[in-house]
């Protein structure tokens, strides 16, 4: 017998918990939604609650036409009670009442790299045995144009296919009357269905490596770059003997070591490789499908009289107020109860809700905005190397908010300034301090670096030791290996690989 007794037993305790209201979810979510989101959103909104409706010009027209009307008789009475009882299915005038249906654009269908090739594939005199191994080959050619698998694989799949497809054909072929007809189309059957060899798919493979664009179908960027000096006539040139013999150091800038292996100057390695850099190491990019991306700016910039102004760009977004002819309803208290009731005040309280919730976030944003626009003039003024140090930290201290509330706004948010359109947290980044004891944003700098690259001496790049002495005669206190971090984010190379003679 166990030493523990095993009871199930009752008791009361107090605690405390904490317990986020619904709602309080709803409007972070509301503060996260960039532009587009939140119309669709509101639209929906519109849509679900009747209580809700639109403040448009042309709504507030027609309610003033209908007032001047108001001694004309209406016809069928509304039935409101019905209404609002029976899933808000109105009577009564259909212009008044119907249900505002939105359309989106629909997507036009785009081709990607597969269809280019499919086309030109099915333009060549071939079998259609030959056909339908260069059709398995070209889907397994990825969106940079590169062979995704080595050619057993694809003649695996393509064999399994075939087993696949084969006992179908022969049924079908058998249920020929004409003898001499159905014996021709089991030959061919049977010619049609053999199992695929690598060999043939190595044939395969260079007809496909011959389509449009060049150097599609390689296996590696060193074959595609092969591929498109051989299209283009270079299969003799010096740039195809290096990128053939010696790619590990052409990719890694050693120019000497290429000129001593192939007794050329360091002048005509470096003109060679000058050669090879314009050819395109993923050629299949340029049909990948991108799908558009627009971009709505939430907020917009403008300098006024010599003041930056800050303005909320929502005229898109639906104008929102309570429906004066549910209220009405609502307030006649008598004609609803119990579950009718509670319906009705969780409706209105939930249009209530979401206005003052659009109010805030458009404050919010604003807030945070002009705050912003304060602390970064100088970038306004003069540009990207005079953006000063922000943290989410400092701006919700201001605007005495929680810091995660000011991410949220941030994120995904974009503002049109007179300097172009920038997402909000372009404006935010750690900070180096000058001699002076100013700050100075770590975008400034890293924008101050690539400056001072674009303008090196080629035959002398400056290294980083060099950009940290540059920078300290700006005033800018910063170490070696921050100047290398922020080299290596703007994919910047090292001296040693960006030297030319």
């Amino acid at each position: 017998m166990s030493q523990f007794s095993q009871k199930l037993y009752q008791s009361t305790q107090l605690r405390q918990e904490m317990r986020i209201n619904p709602r309080l979810y709803q409007a972070m979510e509301l503060l996260y939604m960039p532009l587009l989101d939140l119309e669709q959103h509101l639209k929906q909104a519109l849509d679900e609650n009747p209580f809700l409706e639109m403040t448009e010009a042309e709504t507030e027209q027609e309610v003033e036409l209908k007032e001047d009307t108001k001694d004309e008789p209406l016809g069928d009475e509304v039935d409101w009670e019905e209404i609002l009882l029976d899933g808000f299915d109105v009577g009564g005038r259909r212009q008044q009442y119907e249900h505002k249906q939105h359309f989106e654009a629909t997507p036009v269908e785009t081709r990607d790299l597969h269809d280019h090739l499919y086309d030109q594939l099915r333009l060549l005199s071939m079998p259609e045995r030959e056909i339908r191994l260069g059709e398995e080959i070209i889907g397994d050619i990825d969106d940079d144009g590169m062979l995704a698998c080595e050619l057993d694989e694809a003649v695996r799949g393509v064999n399994e296919w075939l087993a696949e497809v084969r006992p179908t054909a022969v049924a079908n072929a058998e249920q020929i009357w004409d003898e001499d007809e159905r014996a021709q189309e089991l030959a061919e059957i049977e010619e049609l269905f053999q199992p695929y060899t690598v060999v043939e798919a190595e044939r395969m493979l260079k007809v496909i490596q011959l389509l449009d664009p060049p150097g599609v179908g390689a296996r590696d960027v060193r074959e595609s770059i092969l591929l498109q000096l051989t299209q283009q006539g270079d299969a003799d040139s010096v740039a195809y003997r290096i990128v053939n013999e010696h790619f590990e150091s052409l990719s890694n800038h050693r120019w000497n070591d290429i000129a001593r292996a192939l007794g050329l100057s360091t002048k005509e390695v470096q003109d060679a490789a000058d050669a090879i850099s314009h050819l395109d190491p993923k050629p299949g990019l340029k049909y990948a499908v991108d799908p558009e991306q627009y971009v709505i700016p939430d907020l917009i910039v403008e300098k006024i009289d010599g003041e930056y102004l800050v303005f909320a760009n929502d005229t898109s977004l639906p104008r929102l107020r309570i429906s004066q002819s549910y209220k009405d309803v609502a307030r006649d208290k008598k004609q609803f109860t119990g579950e009718n009731k509670e319906f009705i005040a969780s409706k209105l309280n939930s249009a209530n809700w979401m206005i003052q919730a659009i109010e805030q976030r458009r404050q919010t944003m604003l807030k945070v905005m002009n705050f912003i626009v304060d602390r970064q003039r100088e970038f306004f003024e003069r540009g990207v190397q005079y953006l000063r140090p922000l943290t989410l930290r400092e701006v919700a201290d201001h605007i005495q908010m929680h810091e995660s509330t000011v991410s949220r706004v941030t994120n995904k948010k974009f503002v049109q300034t007179p300097r172009g359109v920038f997402p909000l947290k372009y404006f935010f980044s750690s900070g180096l301090q000058t001699v002076s004891g100013e700050d100075l944003s770590a975008r400034a700098v890293r924008d101050k670096i690539k400056g001072m690259v674009d303008e090196e001496d080629a035959m002398k790049p400056l290294t980083d030791q060099a950009i940290v002495a540059m920078l300290k005669a700006d005033g800018v206190r910063i170490a070696r290996r921050t100047v290398a971090k922020y080299r290596d984010q703007m994919g910047i190379m090292p001296a040693r690989m960006r030297k030319r003679v």
